[in-house]
């Protein structure tokens, strides 16, 4: 699919800061739920130990992943005390928005203003199970987006009895600069600018596409065409980053990047995961895994047109890999390629 053309000034890497996180699905093994979650809440006091700016947690449903999110996000607040706390995502097909306001809300009080509220349409085949008919979410995910906007901003949601307006008590207005969406293409990308909200990329575009990064660059484009404030239009970008320090790193990092390109959402499960549905040829595409020594890592990254103009650099986690495996990564990014990123940012400003 080809993008529209339109005009817009660059806000990369002359203009922007770039924050630096990481992405987990706090994986947990069949019957070790508990332990995966204190290794999550573990992995996210080791990133900001060691610099890193945001974490954010995916939602996984009926799978061994988190599932509850804004339950997960104030604990981790409680045992850290700057990092950001992300979700990528929620997916809202499945939220009712006033509750979900109430509950962003809450969590954001909690953590002290440090909630990062990513949604998405999600993963999809659950209708039955949450009281709907089969439908494909999409419509259905943004008219929920837009109604919980609604209640974030606290604009009358209801009626009481007596005729009084309902509103979200206690809502976090200041949430609403902190709210994402997720974008698989130029065209749902235009739509997350028209709400003026942020928009996230993942390492997954939809459809078969030719060139990954320039692709995401122009989403980010019409994003910032569209959205009502330049100025407040911030962009995440997801990327796959393994910089190999070792020769068994390299051969597991290789064998990672082989899982992913052969089974693309499927690979690199923990243990009793779900395997997903096989999707149909030319679906998605899914970004490429960045891996080898961390100069040439380092190169990759400066030279994407997207992470150039992004203000959020995800890395994202190997699904299987469990605390160690993580915490190494992140090492090996914070020590070789996050200092390289943040002055070639300062160098550019």
């Amino acid at each position: 699919m080809s993008a529209p053309t339109v005009s817009v000034p660059s806000v990369g890497t002359s203009a922007r800061e770039l924050n630096i996180g990481f992405h987990t699905r706090v994986p947990f093994a069949s019957g070790r739920t508990a332990e995966g979650l204190r290794d999550g809440i573990t992995l996210f006091r080791e990133a900001e130990d060691l610099g890193f700016d945001r974490g954010w947690v995916y939602q996984r449903h009926f799978d061994n992943y988190l599932a509850a999110p804004l339950v997960f996000l104030p604990v981790v607040a409680q045992h850290t005390a700057r990092i950001g706390l992300g979700t990528a995502i929620i997916g809202i097909r499945y939220e009712d928005p006033i509750l979900l306001a109430e509950a962003a809300s809450t969590a954001d009080h909690l953590s002290g203003g440090r909630l990062e509220l990513g949604f998405g349409t999600g993963l999809g085949g659950f209708d039955r199970a949450f009281g709907q008919e089969p439908n494909d979410g999409r419509q259905q995910s943004l008219t929920r987006l837009d109604a919980f906007l609604r209640a974030l901003r606290g604009e009358a949601v209801g009626t009481a009895p007596n005729g009084d307006p309902l509103t979200v008590r206690g809502a976090s207005t200041d949430l609403l600069a902190r709210t994402w969406y997720g974008a698989g293409s130029v065209a749902s990308a235009e739509r997350v600018g028209q709400r003026g909200i942020n928009l996230m990329l993942s390492t997954i575009l939809t459809g078969d596409i030719a060139e990954y990064e320039a692709e995401q660059r122009a989403a980010i484009e019409v994003f910032r065409a569209l959205h009502p404030s330049v100025e407040r239009a911030r962009v995440s970008v997801s990327r796959s980053i393994l910089p190999t320090t070792s020769p068994e790193r390299a051969r597991r990092y290789a064998a990672y990047d082989a899982d992913r390109r052969a089974n693309g959402p499927a690979a690199s499960r923990p243990r009793g995961a779900v395997a997903p549905t096989a999707a149909p040829p030319g679906a998605y595409t899914m970004s490429p895994v960045i891996h080898g020594d961390p100069s040439a890592v380092i190169d990759t990254l400066l030279a994407d047109p997207a992470v150039a103009e992004a203000d959020d650099l995800i890395a994202f986690l190997p699904p299987e890999f469990a605390l160690a495996e993580s915490t190494r990564v992140l090492e090996e990014i914070a020590e070789h390629v996050l200092p390289a990123l943040r002055a070639e940012r300062k160098v550019s400003a």
